[in-house]
């Protein structure tokens, strides 16, 4: 019998599954379904009438939420398929580093520094906006808020991957 000094736990994981299982019938346009193992939006589905072996089918045609490829699938609607837990946080942007990682605060101040300036149109306008000096939040002047705009980051986070999808410039009036 192996000694309890010889056990060695290479992670901290709680071991909760990354997804969930629903009836394949009860999935709808525009959620979240795990298509050849990614996580994907679904963009269109549509089911089939039964046919002589008792089963309808259902359609699936879904969109990678991270690398935007488009998947397809076909289940029978009494059937389970996965579906992932989808987390969307938003981030202020407070810097760029010079090797292309941002730096986000959270609404409760924590800093993060892991997630990389997203490929393609979007990292091209949130360079734009950062230089642009649209980083700040406040600025203040006597103990006043003046008004500034806001590059805000919306990050998703599924099955284990993150990523920056969006971004917004909101402007904060004066109070």
């Amino acid at each position: 019998m192996a000694d309890i000094e010889d056990t060695h736990f290479e992670t901290g994981d709680s071991g909760a599954s990354e997804t969930y299982p629903m009836q394949c019938s009860a999935l709808r346009k525009n959620g979240f379904v795990m298509l050849k193992a990614r996580p994907c939006k679904i963009v269109e589905m549509s089911t089939s009438k039964t046919g002589k072996h008792g089963h309808a089918k259902v359609h699936l045609v879904g969109i990678d939420i991270f690398s935007a490829k488009k998947y397809e699938d076909i289940c029978p609607s009494t059937h389970n398929m996965d579906v992932p837990f989808v987390k969307r946080e938003d981030y202020q942007l407070t810097d760029i580093s010079d090797d292309g990682y941002l730096c986000l605060m959270a609404d409760n101040g924590d800093l993060r520094e892991d997630l990389k300036i997203p490929e393609g149109e979007l990292g091209q306008q949130l360079r734009a906006d950062f230089e642009a000096g649209k980083e700040l939040l406040v600025s203040r002047n006597s103990g006043r808020i003046t008004s500034t705009d806001v590059s805000v980051c919306t990050v998703l986070k599924s099955c284990g991957e993150e990523c920056v999808i969006a971004i917004k410039t909101n402007t904060a009036l004066d109070k």
